[in-house]
């Protein structure tokens, strides 16, 4: 596009927001117009960079996302399934791209957002990275190769304010694994054993969730088989990757036709 795009970041206080805010603003590929906060927050009414501690940014920090979406090309969307339902209407009726990053989203969330993406392209993601992404395609393909004599564990570690478990990059990995056995995830899936929960169930996908300290994301895939293990890993150290991977999504998903993709569309794989 000769004219830069206009990307409005909600969450705008969090720390993905303030490190979307800084991707976007840095890139010079894109234009901050807009940042959205809740009601009552007190960085609604601020300029942006300010808010955060910096030089301003000529963005003021809003509680009201139908004037801040309505002149957006992307909206991008790190926040909390209700508030991600409600945002994928307002991106929706601007047509622009909504860009999800958030987790924890149920079968209800997911039927209100495809409904919304019938109107506009949503580009939704467990995780933005390129890394994450090509880990999600090995784990279906070793999947594939491998019988139900291996094992398959999922663990992830993140830090101690993510609020929910598995991780989204985890049910990622998980369908990854499922989908390379033919199988549906939802009904092999073992989450958070405890006591005596008798022996493993063969063909069954394992997840185990840690939280401590400030973890910005590990993800381990274990295919464990008679006499040896396969593991292949994912550790993120800068969530610069996220917010990187989320603006190239915005910009990619400019001028597609409307529906939902995620990040294997985005980075061609």
């Amino acid at each position: 596009m000769s004219v830069l795009p206009n990307i409005v970041v909600t969450g705008a206080s969090g720390r993905m927001g303030q490190m979307l805010i800084r991707t976007v603003t840095d890139s010079g590929k894109a234009r901050l117009s807009g940042c959205v906060e809740r009601p009552g927050h007190p960085w609604v009414g601020q300029d942006a960079g300010v808010a955060m501690g910096g030089a301003a940014l000529g963005v003021t920090v809003t509680d009201d996302p139908v004037e801040a979406i309505a002149d957006a090309q992307a909206v991008i969307d790190f926040t909390a399934p209700e508030a991600t339902v409600a945002f994928s209407v307002l991106a929706a009726q601007a047509r622009a791209v909504h860009v999800i990053g958030t987790t924890g989203l149920e079968a209800q969330h997911l039927a209100r957002i495809a409904a919304a993406a019938r109107h506009a392209v949503v580009v939704r993601a467990g995780n933005m990275s390129l890394g994450v992404n090509l880990l999600v395609g090995l784990t279906r393909k070793v999947a594939e190769a491998l019988d139900a004599d291996f094992d398959i564990e999922i663990v992830e570690a993140h830090h101690a304010r993510k609020v929910d478990a598995p991780s989204g990059t985890a049910l990622m990995l998980g369908e990854a694994a499922a989908e390379g056995r033919g199988l549906n995830l939802s009904e092999v899936a073992d989450r958070g054993r405890d006591g005596i929960t008798g022996a493993r169930k063969p063909g069954h996908i394992g997840f185990a969730a840690i939280r401590g300290g400030d973890i910005v994301g590990e993800h381990d895939v274990i295919f464990a088989g008679p006499g040896e293990r396969i593991v292949l890993r994912h550790v993120a150290t800068d969530r610069a990757i996220f917010a990187r991977g989320a603006l190239r999504a915005a910009l990619w998903g400019q001028d597609r036709k409307p529906g939902e993709y995620d990040m294997a569309d985005v980075l061609g794989l």
